[in-house]
């Protein structure tokens, strides 16, 4: 196996400890955090359906919106870096109902000022639900 992409050897307790806020409360949960991924699952219950009953497109960008981020943020030295994201886009493929949605974020580039990190969304099936691409910016601390 290659080495891992991280800058320190984080643990998932670790990436846990960074869920706040909207995340929270669309009951988000890191699964795990491998050499080059970090995984994650949400609900598809009523904080996350739209009015027909299926999963809120919304709800699958916030869920890859935080994997994408929360993976750049890995990688830079937090002392040093801070990363935003700059665009987001996602094609919504599959309809869900009920169940968990698990998304897993991996780079396609890291640069000194931009990543590009790809989130595939599947239902617990591994049928693919959501296919997303997030360009982070990476920027210098003051």
């Amino acid at each position: 196996m290659s080495a891992a992409i991280w800058f320190r050897p984080y643990t998932i307790e670790y990436v846990r400890s960074l869920t706040a806020n909207l995340p929270q409360h669309l009951g988000m949960e890191f699964t795990e955090l491998g050499a080059d991924f970090l995984r994650a699952r949400m609900p598809v219950d009523s904080r996350t359906r739209q009015p027909y009953g299926i999963l809120h497109g919304g709800a699958s960008v916030a869920l890859a919106e935080t994997l994408g981020s929360t993976g750049a943020g890995l990688v830079v030295d937090p002392d040093k870096y801070a990363v935003v994201g700059q665009e987001i886009n996602a094609n919504h493929v599959r309809a869900i109902s009920d169940g968990f949605v698990i998304g897993t974020t991996r780079p396609m580039h890291i640069g000194k000022r931009s990543h590009v990190w790809e989130i595939r969304i599947a239902d617990e099936r591994d049928r693919l639900v959501c296919i997303s691409r997030i360009t982070m910016f990476v920027m210098e601390k003051s």
